[in-house]
């Protein structure tokens, strides 16, 4: 009976490796994203690329040649998946499948796109082209196709898989990732995800749609660049926009010393509060705070994510600062927004400002009392710089004789104050007068 037992397990495995067993069977492993190659001699259109910006799981900026593309760039959606968002709200395995497409795609020795037909063929945004992705671990190993290695990890759901020159092995892929149950068909929670009742998102998705976010629980996260009048403001960078956003989040006096400290300037945090139109500043912020000590990592509470961080200064032009467009990329469309809108609450650098006048807050019963406006101009345009209250190390005041007249570079925050941007500056090393 035991050697009856042992012959049809050898025959069992020698089925199961020659391929009579369907690969998506239960218990099974098919490796499908290397079991078809790259026909070069194929009517499509192919290209050898290089990554110039990683944005999630399935859109990847590649540079290309001129001759392929104007600019030299091609902005590349992955045919047949839908990987989970990262970039605007954040979903669960998204940040898994981003970090999937980044490490195969880093280490690879040879990455070639290639078209589904004779064309370079843009997606329902008009802005992407979509492509099957192929990459080498090596220069003498076969390509693998990463769109297919994708799905049979589970780390994408079907987008028209079938519907295409590859169709059958995406839609073996799907059925291996299901019969495995890995990562979306796992049923496991995603370790890398919140589960809270905040809708967690990035900073650009906030700042690009604050209105459908009004009044509701948001988590983000973002870099603590400056604290002032119990409020923050945080920033983060944005691979596809190649900007930073922000936002001012007010903490009032509801938090303890712990909660606090993970407020501080140079921490990265997770935020999660109310989102709220503020009426006496015309502006966005963030507030509604929490952080229980004794249940630290809970997921309504902020929380520190690391430390040792510095702001932008994002050198700024006053052409861009006035008159830039930012182009935000949606699912199915791009919505053009002005450069100072989308740049609120951000750290910025501007030289060469020239101090035509300055306006003096003079009010004494008001904390801003002393407070300066710094009408500047600088390459034909005009720039508003707000400073705080301003002392010199004798803890005097600093008045506008020291500026007036003057040649300034600032470093400071996106403001927005009475209809208009400026630059706010909240401390005198942050203005350098020319000699």
């Amino acid at each position: 009976m035991k050697k009856m037992q042992r012959f049809l397990i050898v025959c069992l495995s020698v089925l199961l490796l020659a391929g009579i067993f369907p690969a998506g069977a239960e218990g099974t492993k098919a490796d499908l994203a290397g079991s078809i190659q790259l026909n070069f001699a194929s009517e499509t259109v192919k290209q050898q690329v290089s990554v110039k910006t990683y944005i999630d799981g399935d859109t990847v900026h590649f540079f290309v040649p001129e001759t392929v593309m104007a600019g030299g760039v091609l902005k590349a959606r992955f045919l047949a998946i839908n990987t989970p968002e990262t970039t605007g709200k954040i979903e669960e395995y998204g940040k898994r499948a981003a970090a999937f497409t980044k490490e195969k795609l880093q280490n690879a020795a040879s990455i070639i796109i290639e078209s589904d037909n004779g064309a370079w063929n843009k997606d329902s945004t008009g802005d992407r082209y979509l492509v099957w992705v192929w990459y080498r671990e090596s220069i003498d190993a076969p390509y693998r196709n990463l769109n297919i290695e994708i799905l049979q990890n589970g780390l994408a759901k079907p987008n028209s898989s079938g519907n295409n020159r590859y169709g059958d092995i995406c839609l073996d892929a799907i059925d291996q990732a299901k019969a495995r149950k890995l990562s979306l068909y796992s049923g496991q929670k995603d370790p890398d995800f919140y589960y809270g009742d905040a809708i967690e998102l990035t900073l650009k998705e906030l700042r690009s749609n604050p209105q459908a976010y009004n009044g509701k629980k948001v988590a983000f996260n973002g870099i603590i660049t400056m604290n002032s009048n119990n409020s923050v403001y945080l920033e983060s960078y944005d691979a596809e926009t190649n900007m930073y956003f922000g936002l001012s989040v007010y903490y009032g006096y509801s938090l303890n010393g712990k909660g606090l400290e993970i407020l501080n300037v140079g921490n990265e945090a997770r935020i999660v509060g109310t989102m709220q139109y503020y009426e006496a500043g015309d502006t966005w912020q963030v507030s509604g705070l929490t952080y229980r000590m004794m249940k630290p990592k809970d997921p309504g509470n902020i929380q520190k994510l690391s430390d040792g961080h510095s702001p932008a200064w994002v050198l700024t032009t006053p052409d861009t600062f006035l008159h830039g467009k930012v182009l935000i990329q949606g699912e199915e469309s791009q919505q053009a927004f002005d450069y100072a809108q989308m740049a609120v609450a951000t750290s910025v650098e501007m030289k060469n400002l020239k101090v035509e006048s300055i306006y003096t807050t003079q009010d004494e019963d008001s904390s801003s009392n002393g407070a300066m406006t710094l009408t500047c101009t600088a390459e034909g345009e005009t720039i508003q710089v707000r400073t705080a209250v301003l002392y010199d190390e004798n803890r005097a005041l600093i008045r506008e004789d020291a500026y007036l007249g003057k040649v300034i570079d600032v470093r400071g925050i996106v403001d927005y104050f009475e209809g208009a941007y400026q630059i706010k500056v909240f401390t005198p090393n942050a203005i350098t007068i020319h000699p």
